[in-house]
């Protein structure tokens, strides 16, 4: 096993939760490649299809989609998780995102046609899959309901709270936008925070 799938390795067994199945890690990790992103690298363009699965090893990697002429960000992909367009990936239809590096990014990808074969025959892999979509759909739901009960005061503390990593790691304007803030309230907010 190469030295830096390592994080990999233990981000699979944590979202898989059964030491039955760690016998199935070698086969899940061996279909994964490295690759190294530059800051302002696609992972995907919108309207083309995306090829790649990907574990964030390191870096940050935003979603992101035009809404009249102005980028707006839907979602951030942080270390220590994984992400693609996924619509794109499991259908292989145009990406309605785009997926950028807005840091260097080193990258665990995974083809579709290996995900594909992973997903029907291998237990483990499954197990992945399942509990990572869940933990997905609990994210989306509750930033769903975020966007909808809490001020932008309030967004920005809870994320403030749950991920203060953030500030360092991601450009202000980025975050603004994931929070639907304007850039001009996230800097009022940040000053009467201080």
């Amino acid at each position: 096993m190469k030295a830096s799938q390592h994080n990999l390795e233990q981000y699979l067994k944590s979202l898989i939760d059964d030491s039955e199945l760690e016998h199935q890690l070698p086969a899940i990790l061996q279909c994964f490649t490295h690759l190294r992103l530059q800051k302002n690298d696609f992972f995907v363009e919108e309207g083309n299809v995306c090829k790649y699965f990907c574990y964030i090893n390191s870096g940050v990697l935003q979603h992101a989609i035009t809404v009249q002429g102005e980028e707006k960000t839907t979602y951030l992909g942080l270390k220590n998780s994984s992400t693609s367009a996924l619509n794109s990936f499991m259908q292989s239809v145009p990406s309605r995102k785009n997926i950028k590096a807005i840091s260097d990014c080193d990258l665990w990808i995974i083809k579709s046609e290996d995900f594909s074969t992973l997903l029907k025959n291998n237990r483990a892999f499954k197990a992945f899959y399942y509990k990572l979509i869940e933990k997905q759909i609990y994210r989306i739901d509750d930033y769903r309901i975020d966007l909808l009960t809490l001020s932008p005061e309030e967004r920005y503390h809870k994320l403030l709270e749950n991920e203060p990593n953030l500030l360092q790691e991601v450009p202000l304007h980025y975050l603004a936008s994931f929070l639907g803030i304007s850039n001009r309230h996230m800097s009022r907010i940040r000053k009467n925070t201080k």
